[in-house]
């Protein structure tokens, strides 16, 4: 630890207490934490250089210099994840509870609104602030716009290249691409794949690409013009026994595992890290041949054979692991240069530096559903990375035209379909979004809509955090309700579950968010409820996270009796009802103007001082 003594780095004054440092107003303690004098003024000097720490801090400027991203180093990566087939500008509201337990506690990505733009020196206010956090949502989405859009994302993309050099640049898709909108489950995907093969994406690896038969998904990756990595599938041996195909039968690998690419004079290996819960988190029934895994020594071995055979001057891995999982590993695999991560949807401004037996590892998360491209300049030297500039660059429609060539593929894709898209159902009476930790608007217009439809006391619904946001005043189309649900299991069930089996679900679900150790958990959020209310407690331990469940009328839930629940998306067999998009679709119509008053948020026990709730 350092001593409480001021001194000069990067000529601008920064003050050092307690072994972090508070640099330009930015509170960027997990950059700097337990770092001897010497190795906090060599990494000061590599963040300072590469323009790291103060470009948040300026973000009062327009938003069109946003994109003024200069140009540094010899190779240029960009970073696209989750965008989950949005081909079109959206509103995406970001989370305003995120928790981060144990070593997570406080550190990005589990912190929200104000206590975010604190950390990150950000101006409320600005076209950031608002790309970033949930603050004044409606008013600042009615003043910004909307995001994403591949049109205005090829636009941006083709920027990039073309400032830096198309041959020193690399565009990386972190998976969860092929699923989320109407056009991609009708097209099974290929939509996307269209898409991305114009988008010029040159390195990709999944999850919910699993979710459509392997068939499916060996035919989209046979037109899918980049590379497709994964170094944590292998084809089991069984299947591999019965003929089943892999890239490399003495391994097992499913797919290949890295690809070298040349940028310049520099060769860059990019390594796979597909969503190593595939099979647990989605049904395993579509993909039967294949194992997945978090397999963090086949990784270490990989990289010290990529590093020894391919001499590259970076290594770097795609992953759809989440933040928390690519952190730890990051601590135990050592020689990534840097991960470009995904799965948990965090908008991250600036990369996390983890430090491991053999050097450092930058670990960065670029959001979702197309409304911001990561973009990180490189230094290369000694086999690996000296200095870098970043940027998590937002993609504001207002502010990016749209690439003609990518909106008449997009107007091509949407023209069969466009009646049923713009079917209207219903109006928002309220605004209507997904993310958090517990609840959301629309989660729970999902629950009401299970519960009226089947005449049931409590109904369950995934804690997806895939679906776009509805503003107040708009119109509910049929293109949002498939937003929020459209995928390969949608069906729904009604079935009768003791008070202790949903009190099991509960608390399994609640293990894989909150379990202290990242390896264990799967990303997502909390099981949403209709018609039910609990006390949940995150810091404690599997089976004692979850008491005083209650009906809506507030009778206790008891343990041995039996209630009437409604749900949708299994991940076992096949549920027998209709699609859930045809139960919401109905609650809608019937409705005619949804104002979502109550939601059913779990009280809360023992998170009382945690930044990553919002509690304005």
């Amino acid at each position: 630890m350092f001593r409480d003594e001021p001194f000069e780095a990067d000529s601008r004054r920064v003050k050092v207490t307690r072994g972090f440092t508070n640099v330009y107003g930015n509170s960027n303690r997990h950059l700097f934490m337990n770092l001897s004098r010497r190795e906090f003024l060599r990494i000061l000097g590599f963040a300072g250089a590469a323009g790291m720490l103060p470009n948040l801090a300026s973000a009062t400027k327009a938003s069109s210099d946003l994109y003024d991203f200069g140009r540094f180093g010899d190779i240029r990566l960009m970073h696209i994840t989750d965008t989950h087939a949005q081909l079109m500008p959206i509103y995406y509201r970001e989370p305003s509870m995120n928790l981060g337990l144990g070593s997570a506690f406080g550190r990005p990505p589990h912190l929200v609104t104000e206590a975010f733009l604190k950390y990150y020196g950000i101006t409320p206010g600005t076209p950031l602030a608002h790309a970033f956090t949930a603050i004044n949502y409606t008013e600042a989405a009615q003043r910004f716009g909307k995001v994403g859009g591949f049109a205005h994302l090829k636009t941006l993309v083709d920027r990039m290249r073309g400032d830096f050099g198309a041959d020193k640049t690399l565009l990386l898709d972190g998976g969860d691409t092929w699923q989320g909108s109407g056009t991609a489950f009708w097209s099974r995907g290929m939509d996307m794949v269209e898409a991305c093969n114009l988008l010029g994406v040159d390195v990709m690896t999944g999850h919910w690409e699993f979710t459509y038969l392997e068939d499916e998904v060996l035919k989209n990756l046979a037109a899918f013009k980049g590379d497709f990595v994964a170094q944590n599938i292998k084809v089991k041996e069984e299947a591999l026994f019965s003929g089943a195909k892999a890239f490399d039968e003495n391994t097992g690998h499913a797919f290949r595992p890295y690809v070298v690419k040349t940028l310049g004079k520099h060769r860059v290996a990019v390594i796979g890290q597909a969503f190593p819960y595939t099979p647990i988190a989605n049904p395993a029934r579509f993909i039967p041949d294949w194992t997945f895994g978090i397999n963090a020594r086949d990784m270490q071995e990989l990289v010290d054979s990529v590093r020894a055979k391919e001499k590259p001057d970076a290594v770097v891995l795609i992953s759809h692991n989440g933040m928390d999982v690519d952190i730890k590993l990051a601590e135990v695999v050592s020689g990534i240069d840097v991960i470009f991560g995904g799965h948990t949807h965090d908008g991250v401004p600036q990369p996390f530096i983890v430090k491991n037996a053999r050097g450092r590892t930058l670990v960065t998360n670029a959001g979702s559903n197309g409304k911001f491209l990561g973009v990180i300049d490189l230094k290369l030297g000694d086999g690996g990375v000296k200095e870098f500039k970043y940027k998590l660059l937002p993609v504001f429609a207002n502010e990016l035209p749209a690439h003609q060539g990518m909106q008449s593929l997009i107007d091509k894709i949407r023209a069969p379909y466009l009646d049923k898209l713009r079917e209207p159902l219903a109006t928002a009476g309220s605004l209507l979004y997904r993310r958090g930790n517990f609840d959301g608007p629309f989660d729970q217009i999902i629950c009401d809509a299970l519960r009226q439809r089947n005449d049931a006391q409590i109904s369950l619904s995934p804690g997806f955090r895939w679906g776009t946001t509805i503003l107040p005043g708009q119109t509910i189309t049929m293109e949002h309700v498939l937003d929020q649900t459209c995928m390969t299991y949608p069906e729904t069930y009604v079935r009768d579950m003791t008070g202790q089996q949903i009190k099991d679900i509960l608390e399994d679900v609640a293990d894989n968010l909150f379990n202290r150790d990242p390896f264990y958990q799967q990303g997502g959020d909390m099981v949403r409820t209709g018609g039910l209310d609990y006390r949940i407690d995150p810091t404690a331990t599997m089976g004692k996270r979850i008491d005083n469940m209650r009906l809506e009328n507030g009778t206790p839930v008891e343990a041995s009796k039996n209630y009437r629940v409604a749900g949708w998306a299994t991940v076992g067999a096949k549920s027998p009802g209709e699609p859930v998009w045809d139960t919401v679709v109905a609650y809608l119509k019937d409705k005619k103007v949804v104002e979502v008053t109550k939601l059913h948020t779990p009280e809360l026990k023992n998170v009382g001082s945690n930044p990553g709730i919002d509690r304005s």
